[in-house]
């Protein structure tokens, strides 16, 4: 790590400041663009932003349980996005809110957001799947930094960047020479430094995180990656349940399964299981996966 590079507790409290959104008047916000950053906005920044704007119209009581995000456009990273939040529903157990994420008057992206006043009841969950722990894997960074000699200029900068987010392949997978395998991927991932006590900034965290590796999984089992120049890929849609209270400063495996894909479109589904066992939120995304000629 160079002189200047951020350490672990700024790169953290840059992620909060990104994520945070500022109230612009009532029921509307603005999200910062990321510092430096060039190109086509990260989907999981845009969804974490428009959570924490609908969280913002809520009463602290009521928990965010579930989203559900159609992506429209690329968002432009030179650019802070606007969003727009309305109260369609406004229960004693549940609120509902709708929120429109806008660059230049246009909409990047709709989503809808629902919250609950937590309450007891029937419970049961998934199993952990048994895969190594993270202590006994190389982190993906790491992995990244020793190849970048052998990845073009442009892909070596991106991927050995200093990252908020710590992740830990349970599979390694060959960047440039990818293999077949089956549409299945485990990765353990979390915050490199103490997030704080905001459960809200907990989950945007985690909501910024799940969009990291989930479309990926579709691509497993035909022998390609971001490396292949004939891919094209984007996120048409992403939902998240959270189920369970958690910490993203703490170990989270995050396990993931393709069942399909065609079309020029993979299906994928992810589960997120605190270190103890938990699930403490589940997955699903649709994205595009086009080979084009």
């Amino acid at each position: 790590m160079s002189d200047d590079a951020p350490t672990p507790a700024e790169m953290i409290e840059r992620l909060r400041q990104l994520l945070d959104v500022e109230t612009l008047d009532t029921d509307l916000f603005r999200g910062m663009r990321q510092p430096g950053g060039r190109g086509r906005v990260f989907g999981g920044q845009v969804v974490a932003q428009a959570l924490m704007a609908a969280s913002r119209t809520v009463d602290p009581a009521k928990i965010a349980h579930s989203l559900h995000a159609n992506f429209m456009r690329p968002g432009d990273e030179a650019v802070p996005i606007e969003y727009r939040v309305d109260r369609d529903y406004e229960g004693r157990s549940f609120a509902t809110r709708r929120i429109v994420a806008l660059q230049n008057g246009l909409p990047i992206l709709t989503m809808t957001a629902s919250f609950q006043v937590l309450e007891g009841g029937l419970e049961h969950q998934d199993v952990m799947p048994d895969v190594t722990p993270p202590e006994e894997l190389t982190g993906d960074h790491e992995v990244y930094r020793a190849q970048a000699a052998l990845l073009p200029e442009r892909l070596a900068g991106f991927l050995t960047r200093p990252r908020a987010i710590e992740q830990r392949s349970v599979i390694r997978r060959d960047l440039l020479a990818p293999e077949v395998l089956l549409p299945v991927f485990h990765s353990w991932f979390r915050a490199v430094a103490p997030v704080g006590d905001d459960p809200a900034m907990h989950r945007a965290i985690l909501t910024y995180a799940s969009d990291m590796a989930l479309l990926g999984t579709s691509t497993l089992p035909h022998g390609v990656n971001w490396f292949t120049n004939r891919l094209q890929t984007a996120s048409l849609d992403h939902s998240v349940w959270l189920h369970e209270e958690f910490r993203v400063d703490d170990w989270l495996l995050y396990t993931m399964d393709s069942p399909w894909a065609g079309h020029g479109r993979g299906f994928n589904r992810g589960r997120i299981f605190s270190r103890d066992g938990r699930l403490v939120a589940s997955t699903a995304q649709e994205g595009l996966i086009r080979l084009r000629a």
